[in-house]
C-alpha cells in the first residue's frame, strides 16, 4: 500500500461538478493499494498518517499531528500510486490489487483512522474525481511499509 500525505489549509474532491468531501485545515491523503497489500498494511498506514507529526507546533516545528491541531482528513483512493515506470514509457500497473480487494482496504484504512476519532472526508472509489487542495508548507510524505526501517 502507499499512502501519499499532503499536509492542506483547505481542500475538496468532486465528482460531476458536485462536492462530495472537503475538509479545512488537514491531511489530504490518497491512497494506492497493491495486491500484496493485507489488513495490516492498511492499519499501520492509517496509525502512521494520524500519528505524523507534520503540523508546525508555537516554535515553528513540525511537531503536531493532525489531531492536535483539530485538523481533518480527506482521503482519496489512487490507484496510480502503484505504477510501475521501470520499463517502456507507459506505466504498468500490474501490482494494483482486483477493484474489490482494494475497496476492502481502502475502506479499512478510512474506517481506522476514523477509529482514532479524526474527522474523515472521501472521495468516491472508483470514481473519476476532481480534486482540488492547497498544499500547506509545501509539506508531501510518501508513506510505503515495504521501505520503512520499521514496522
Amino acid at each position: 500500500m502507499r499512502v501519499l500525505v499532503q499536509r492542506v489549509s483547505r481542500a475538496a474532491v468532486r465528482i460531476d461538478g458536485a462536492t462530495v468531501g472537503s475538509i479545512a485545515r488537514g491531511l489530504v491523503v490518497f491512497v494506492g493499494v497493491e495486491d500484496s497489500d493485507a489488513v495490516e498494511d492498511a492499519d499501520w498506514n492509517a496509525a502512521k498518517t494520524a500519528e505524523l507529526r507534520i503540523f508546525s507546533d508555537a516554535e515553528g516545528r513540525m511537531n503536531l499531528a493532525v489531531a492536535d491541531v483539530q485538523g481533518a482528513v480527506l482521503v482519496v483512493s489512487q490507484f496510480t500510486l502503484v505504477a510501475s515506470t521501470r520499463r517502456g514509457r507507459r506505466p504498468s500497473f500490474e501490482s494494483a490489487a482486483p477493484p474489490e480487494k482494494a475497496q476492502a482496504l481502502y475502506e479499512r484504512f478510512v474506517e481506522a483512522l476514523r477509529d482514532r476519532g479524526l474527522p474523515v472526508a472521501t472521495g468516491t472509489f472508483r470514481a473519476m474525481m476532481e480534486v482540488e487542495l492547497v498544499n500547506d508548507g509545501p509539506v508531501t510524505i510518501l508513506l510505503d511499509p515495504k521501505t520503512a526501517t520499521a514496522r
